[in-house]
């Protein structure tokens, strides 16, 4: 029931009947997403392996697109459905493959790696930015959003301390861009500091932004990486709650003495209680080990569709707007953040 209303609020449920609407921003991305699937098949053909995926391709096949050109109006609540709603989907779909089983062995260190990285980039990120001379409100912001989920902590957590509009945009843009580039170069990573593919999936899932670029920083690395990093973003998406609560408690009342309200199933949704639903009914057997498989397969080609709806939705430009202050806070916490989730790895043997 309570993923059933939490669809019913976003309006997703009926936007699926206003298929015109939808249609033109659906095909553009769909279009995309074939096109970066050519250019993957290509690679292969050539020097028998891609050596940039077909995730990774769409979105930055986007992102060019959005560069020169503006997406009309007639484009964009397709674009926004497909980078929202189809990606969730492909989130539910992915969490059919994985056995929880095979996690087992982690458990509590896992879960601690996650808490400790949160906690530290939250505190570490509200400080460092207020050292380099940002507003309350603009280092909260940027801290959320390397802590949590990007753009989305970023959104929640904006209204509950009153940022301002320009404080909001300037948080969001730079850790859009920004996002991209970890994608593009996190896996780098993974040979020098002696990561396997399930350890390089933690990694990603413990620092990159958003949910949609974790899968397109693990997914091309292996299946394996794609699900472990799947697993560890979600955990993180689940503090979104529990952090949104304790800012509305500290900015009770502001300025005009009223309290801020705050529902915990907001900010816990749907996609991440499918996850983990699917899941546990693969864990359980419910779901045979050749459905979970066909599952991956959708969930890999909705995801390509929405990496492309996501590049289109970056610009570029808007970087020059958040000034340089910002950017050295924002990348200075990435890399403090990538430090201590690979000391972590190490340290617990995860």
């Amino acid at each position: 029931m309570l993923i059933l209303r939490q669809l019913l609020d976003e309006g997703i449920l009926i936007s699926l009947g206003r298929v015109q609407t939808l249609f033109p921003g659906v095909a553009l991305c769909v279009a995309i997403g074939v096109l970066s699937w050519l250019i993957d098949q290509a690679e292969v053909a050539s020097f028998s392996y891609a050596a940039i995926e077909a995730i990774v391709l769409a979105m930055l096949i986007g992102m060019a697109m959005r560069t020169v050109w503006t997406p009309s109006r007639a484009f964009r609540p397709g674009i926004v459905f497909t980078a929202q709603f189809v990606l969730e989907v492909a989130i539910v779909l992915l969490g059919a493959s994985l056995d929880l089983r095979s996690l087992e062995s982690l458990g509590f260190a896992l879960l601690a790696a996650v808490f400790m990285t949160t906690a530290m980039t939250l505190g570490l990120g509200v400080a460092c930015g207020r050292f380099f001379g940002l507003s309350g409100n603009l280092a909260i912001l940027i801290a959320v959003g390397n802590a949590i989920c990007g753009n989305s902590a970023i959104a929640a957590v904006a209204p509950v301390i009153r940022a301002k509009r320009e404080e909001l945009a300037s948080a969001i843009s730079l850790t859009a861009v920004l996002g991209v580039l970890v994608v593009l170069t996190l896996p780098r990573l993974k040979e020098p500091f002696g990561l396997n593919d399930h350890q390089y999936g933690i990694l990603a899932g413990m620092v990159v932004y958003a949910v949609p670029q974790v899968l397109a920083a693990t997914i091309p690395v292996s299946d394996a990486s794609g699900q472990i990093g799947a697993l560890v973003k979600l955990i993180r998406v689940a503090l979104l709650g529990p952090v949104v609560a304790l800012f509305a408690y500290r900015h009770r009342g502001g300025s005009t003495g009223q309290a801020v309200g705050f529902s915990l199933t907001r900010y816990l949704p749907w996609f991440v209680l499918g996850f983990f639903l699917t899941s546990l009914l693969r864990t359980a057997g419910v779901v045979p080990v050749e459905l979970g498989s066909s599952a991956k397969d959708i969930s890999r080609w909705l995801t390509i569709a929405s990496m492309a709806a996501l590049g289109l939705g970056v610009d570029v430009r808007a970087v020059r707007k958040s000034g340089p202050r910002v950017a050295l806070v924002v990348c200075g916490l990435l890399v403090m953040l990538v430090s201590l989730a690979i000391t972590l790895i190490h340290l617990f043997q995860l």
